[in-house]
């Protein structure tokens, strides 16, 4: 068995350039050996699980949909918004959610007081995410690389 007390992992803070987007998280399955950038099964991990932290004002991330990701969320602590194609939910703790493949999400904190969430992700390889306030791309295949591009036809540059 692998055990880790969630306490005793470091957090690690990101944030973009201007502090719009910023979090806190505790890569749980890392903690318990999962390799990120590993396609074995065994080093991978099926699920992904991370303790999340929003501060006060901040958003996690961009908008965005991931192309075969599922991801659970469960509020522990703290209130938020959860935006969606359907518009801003509210999210306070006790709440559980969950987001499907193709499905645009983002977390928002507006309240005083930090927003604490339980994630869970699978963890699926050749993984993408669009995202459509910007009209890009992040492509995984195999090192993660942002793109925007035109739409072009299937056979564009083949014959």
């Amino acid at each position: 068995m692998r055990k880790v007390n969630a306490d005793q992992i470091e957090e690690f803070a990101w944030s973009s350039p201007k502090g719009k987007f910023a979090g806190f998280g505790r890569q749980i399955s890392e903690a318990l050996g999962r390799d990120p950038l590993s396609t074995d099964l065994m080093k991978r991990h099926p699920f992904d699980v991370e303790i999340m932290r929003i501060p006060p004002g901040k958003i996690a991330y961009p908008y965005h949909s991931h192309s075969a990701q599922w991801e659970f969320y469960y509020v522990l602590s703290g209130n938020g918004i959860s935006r969606d194609a359907q518009g801003r939910h509210q999210i306070n703790a006790g709440d559980a959610f969950i987001y499907p493949p193709g499905a645009a999400h983002q977390l928002i904190n507006e309240s005083n007081d930090d927003l604490r969430l339980f994630v869970v992700a699978d963890n699926p390889i050749g993984e993408s995410c669009h995202y459509p306030d910007s009209n890009k791309w992040i492509v995984r295949s195999p090192e993660r690389r942002l793109i925007r591009s035109e739409p072009l036809d299937y056979f564009d540059g083949e014959e």
